[in-house]
């Protein structure tokens, strides 16, 4: 945090960008008296990538790190193959055990590049929900009632519209409430849309005998298209390991109204500085180009340095202003298991080198004209090799590779 930040109080200085603290007073008053508190983050590896959305509830960890309290990491390795049905209108699919131990294994590097290695714990929530037999869950379940359930609302949404609630997704706030028994959280973190299974949290401590944790939410990171929360699933993410290149791209794509959101949730820039790009951001034209640009420079800097910032930068205008390719491309060779004969299945290209987030994706970009080859657009998934080998490949506006 910034000088300016760091002369206010405890308190003052662990709200900054936090939407929900309940109870605030109850927060304040454990902050002065001095003792370390756990503070807990349960995230759900449900994808390979971690984003710029899911960077804000983890930066909060580290701010609570940096006051000296013991941040607790527990890695929903359980709870992910239930699937948090959260701010869903459907019922969600459910992870196979493999598939969650790959993201795992992708996601959990990324956050301790936001995260200190010390007071610090990692956790698995199979640790404690795997053994747990029916007479445990019987006593889980016996602590909340089906009318408390409702009173979320996107449960209560689909009740009124006779949507289908399975049972389990009535089981995913109770196991994540169950977290924090094991763990022996004071203060659980999370996105806005965690506030009710915070709150479980807290009556389920209660009813297992230990003080209530105090619930504290971040507001969610709108992603690159203005209008839903940043998701991997929906495209519309900056990953904290994309390209500098590339990400400085993307973050020049958000729309304007956005700029004061990403300074403060991306960025993480001080108040003077908010409200300077904020301003500028509203006079529109240049002069919001120009608080975009330092918005991108910034969290570009803070996860590649200002070296790579910089380098983004130029090259940014050097692909944007002067239409020009980058001046240095990336090769890559052609994955051998996307070559059939002579023919080469694009979409596994695409994913493979890392220039979609799945093959799913890859056809999106196809079918949509976002693929081109040597400039030219790209209509097929099944294409020569001869027309890709020894060629540059381009996905969006951003990502150039050369293929060998």
């Amino acid at each position: 945090m910034t000088s300016t930040a760091s002369s206010l109080p405890a308190y003052q200085r662990l709200i900054v960008n936090a939407e929900h603290v309940v109870p605030g007073e109850e927060l304040a008053a454990r902050l002065a008296q001095g003792n370390p508190l756990r503070i807990k983050l349960g995230l759900d590896p449900t994808a390979r990538s971690v984003t710029l959305g899911w960077a804000v509830v983890l930066r909060k960890l580290r701010q609570f790190q940096d006051e000296g309290h013991t941040a607790i990491l527990i890695v929903g390795d359980f709870t992910a193959r239930v699937g948090d049905p959260s701010a869903k209108s459907q019922t969600r699919p459910q992870l196979t055990r493999e598939q969650v131990r790959d993201y795992a294994s992708h996601c959990l590097p990324m956050f301790m590049d936001v995260l200190s290695k010390d007071n610090l714990e990692v956790r698995y929530n199979s640790e404690w929900l795997e053994d747990m037999d029916l007479s445990d869950v019987l006593e889980l379940t016996a602590n909340y009632t089906v009318a408390q359930m409702l009173e979320r609302d996107d449960f209560s949404k689909r009740y009124d519209e006779k949507r289908p609630i399975s049972i389990i997704e009535f089981m995913y706030p109770l196991l994540q409430a169950y977290d924090s028994v094991a763990v022996r959280s004071d203060v659980e973190l999370g996105g806005t849309d965690q506030l009710f299974n915070l709150l479980v949290g807290r009556d389920l401590q209660r009813a297992y005998g230990q003080d209530p944790q105090i619930a504290m939410t971040t507001p969610l990171l709108v992603g690159l298209d203005g209008v839903q929360k940043m998701s991997q699933s929906l495209g519309n993410f900056v990953g904290i390991r994309d390209e500098p290149q590339d990400m400085f791209g993307k973050l020049m794509s958000i729309p304007d109204r956005l700029t004061e959101q990403y300074a403060s949730l991306a960025a993480w820039l001080d108040e003077a500085q908010i409200s300077e790009i904020s301003e500028a951001a509203r006079a529109g034209g240049p002069t919001a180009g120009e608080a975009k640009r330092r918005v991108a420079r910034h969290v570009v800097a803070l996860y590649h340095g200002a070296e790579a910032a910089d380098a983004s930068e130029r090259s940014f205008d050097r692909t944007f202003k002067q239409h020009r390719a980058p001046a240095e491309i990336a090769e890559a060779g052609i994955p051998p298991d996307a070559v059939d004969g002579d023919r080469v299945y694009l979409p596994r290209v695409l994913a493979e080198l890392g220039l979609a987030s799945s093959r799913s994706e890859a056809r999106r970009l196809i079918s949509q004209g976002g693929v081109k080859v040597n400039g030219d657009t790209v209509t097929l998934e099944d294409v020569p090799l001869d027309e890709l080998a020894g060629h540059v490949l381009q996905v969006g506006k951003r990502k150039y590779v050369r293929l060998s």
